[in-house]
C-alpha cells in the first residue's frame, strides 16, 4: 500500500501511521530499529529496496529524507507498508526550501520510541557524519566512500573525522575476502606473514582498507597497487603474502570466481562474488554498538599505509 501525502506537515504524517496501524492491522511492536536513508535531490530507490529486503531479518521503520533546498518551502510524503515495504514501514519525506533546513526536527517525531536509530548516507555523506544533524542523533552511521570522486581524499576523510559509531559499506564489502585469508592463516604452517601486497581498481578504497587491516593484523610491511581502469575496473583483484615457504595468493579472475594458490597444494577455486547492496545493509544493522576493528583499520591501519603504487600514473 503506498499512501502520499503533499504539502503536509511531521504530525499529519504521523497521524497516518496510527490511522493505517489500526485500519489495516499493521503494527510496529515488531520493529527494532529507525533507520533513516538521506539523499539529496531523490530518493535512492536501489537503497530502499535494500532496506526493504534487509528488514525480513531486521523489522524496522525507515524513513527516507530527500532535501530539495532551492525550491520553494513545503513537505511531501509517501508512506508504504506492506508489499511495498518488505517487514518495515517506509515513509518517504520530500523537504522542500526552508523546510529542508533542520533534518533533525523533520526526522524526530518519526522515531520509534526507545529503538535505535541508524543513519545511512547512500550517495555523498557530509563531511563530518558524527557531527551532522542526523548523524548526532544515531547510534551508528553508515556512509560509502566508493561514490567518492577519490578514494584515497574519501578514506582520509573518513579518517579525520572519524568517531566511535562511523562504519563504511567499502569495509562491509570485504568481509568474504577477510574469512577466506583468515581461514587460510589458520592451517600449517604457522610461519609469520613476511610481506603483503593488495592489488584493486583505483576506484575502489576497499583495496585500501583490506591492505591496512592486513598491516595492521599481521604486523608486516604492505604494499598495494591501483590496477589500470582497461585492466581491472571495479573492486579489488589479488593478494599476496609472502611466508618463508612460499606465497600465498588469492586472485579474483571473474565478477565471481577466484582461485587460491598455496604452495604444496593444488589450486582451490572458490566463488567469490561481490556483496550485494542488501547484504551490506544487513551485515551493518546485526550490530548497533561501534565496530572497534573498523575504527582501528580506518585510523591506525591507514595511517600506517605508504603512498600506492598507481599504475594509472605511469
Amino acid at each position: 500500500m503506498i499512501i502520499d501525502l503533499h504539502e503536509t506537515n511531521v504530525a499529519r504524517v504521523a497521524k497516518e501511521l496510527v490511522a493505517v496501524r489500526e485500519e489495516g492491522g499493521a503494527v510496529a511492536l515488531g520493529r527494532v530499529l529507525t533507520l533513516i536513508i538521506k539523499s539529496d535531490r531523490r530518493a535512492n530507490e536501489q537503497a530502499i529496496e535494500a532496506a526493504n529486503d534487509a528488514s525480513r531479518e531486521h523489522p524496522m521503520r525507515v524513513i527516507v529524507l530527500v532535501t530539495h533546498p532551492e525550491d520553494a518551502s513545503r513537505l511531501d510524503a509517501q508512506i508504504r507498508i506492506g508489499g511495498d515495504a518488505g517487514a518495515s514501514e517506509v515513509i518517504i519525506l520530500r523537504a522542500h526550501g526552508e523546510a529542508a533546513n533542520n533534518a533533525e526536527s523533520l526526522v524526530t517525531g518519526l522515531l520509534l520510541p526507545d529503538a535505535p536509530v541508524v543513519v545511512w548516507w547512500p550517495d555523498r555523506a557530509p563531511e563530518a557524519p558524527a557531527l551532522s544533524p542526523l548523524g548526532r542523533i544515531a547510534q551508528r552511521r553508515i556512509t560509502d566512500s566508493s561514490r567518492a570522486e577519490n578514494a584515497r581524499s574519501g578514506l582520509q576523510q573518513l579518517d579525520d573525522t572519524y568517531r566511535p559509531g562511523d562504519t563504511d559499506l567499502a569495509w562491509t564489502r570485504l568481509t568474504r575476502w577477510r574469512e577466506h585469508l583468515a581461514a587460510v592463516l589458520d592451517q600449517p604452517p604457522y610461519e609469520p606473514v613476511t610481506a603483503i601486497e593488495v592489488h584493486g581498481a583505483a576506484s575502489s578504497p576497499s583495496t585500501a582498507l583490506l591492505a591496512a587491516w592486513l598491516g595492521l593484523a599481521l604486523e608486516a610491511p604492505v604494499s598495494w597497487q591501483f590496477e589500470q581502469s582497461a585492466d581491472w575496473g571495479h573492486g579489488i583483484r589479488s593478494v599476496r603474502l609472502t611466508r618463508a615457504s612460499g606465497d600465498i595468493v588469492l586472485e579474483r579472475l571473474t565478477e565471481s570466481h577466484a582461485v587460491l594458490t598455496q604452495p604444496g597444494q593444488p589450486d582451490h577455486d572458490l566463488l567469490l562474488p561481490r556483496r550485494s547492496l542488501r547484504e551490506c545493509i544487513a551485515e551493518e544493522l546485526r550490530r548497533l554498538d561501534e565496530d572497534r576493528l573498523y575504527g582501528r583499520v580506518i585510523t591506525e591501519g591507514w595511517n600506517a599505509l605508504s603512498r600506492p603504487v598507481d599504475v594509472t600514473e605511469q
